[in-house]
């Protein structure tokens, strides 16, 4: 199983990031909820950007570019073996940081990964 941080977790079951939380977690994955608002999604608190997390293996984008720059330091710091940019969250400047950190990026829909079996 992949541990996998999801950066712009919400509460709103609407969202997309609430999607694949729960859909992370029903196909065994442990979750890292990252996000501006509290509660919870998948049974799994909503952290603000803060503790770094070293046992991450995917990070899953649902951020727009223009939100993620303050979160590139966190994200290399946490050191993921991968970065997936979902549908709307592409960027092409931290892909290349990524890549220069030896971290791999994918640009695909996390959610149609879980359900074809290619997470």
């Amino acid at each position: 199983m992949k541990k996998t941080l999801i950066l712009g977790a919400s509460t709103n079951p609407s969202r997309y990031s609430n999607k694949a939380a729960n859909m992370l977690r029903k196909h065994g994955h442990d979750i890292v909820n990252i996000g501006l608002s509290g509660g919870e999604v998948a049974g799994v608190p909503i952290e603000k950007k803060g503790d770094i997390h070293s046992d991450i293996d995917t990070v899953t984008m649902y951020l727009g570019e223009p939100n993620q720059k303050e979160y590139y330091n966190y994200i290399l710091d946490t050191r993921p073996k991968r970065i997936i940019f979902n549908p709307g969250a592409e960027n092409a400047e931290l892909e290349q940081l990524a890549m220069e950190n030896g971290i791999k990026t994918e640009r695909a829909c996390t959610l149609v990964l879980l359900s074809t079996g290619q997470f």
